[in-house]
């Protein structure tokens, strides 16, 4: 069963409440979806930790009804 882009959302949104995040379903078939979360949670920490991090906040989801999810991730620019 697809994964709706709003629960994705939400769910990263709780894990992440002071990212930004964008979400964008790549074949319009609710499995593949691109993912920016730009969150102060991944300042100082490697990409992989960060995938990691948003891998956690979807709680086993990936693989399953998520089929492919390409990350960006950051911490926010100093201004």
């Amino acid at each position: 069963m697809p994964m709706p882009a709003e629960e994705i959302e939400r769910m990263l949104r709780e894990a992440f409440p002071d990212a930004k995040i964008q979400i964008q379903d790549l074949a319009g078939d609710g499995d593949h979806y691109a993912a920016t979360v730009i969150s102060e949670a991944f300042r100082g920490k490697s990409k992989v930790q960060q995938h990691q991090m948003v891998y956690a906040a979807l709680k086993g989801k990936m693989g399953g009804e998520l089929h492919a999810l390409a990350l960006t991730t950051g911490a926010p620019e100093e201004s």
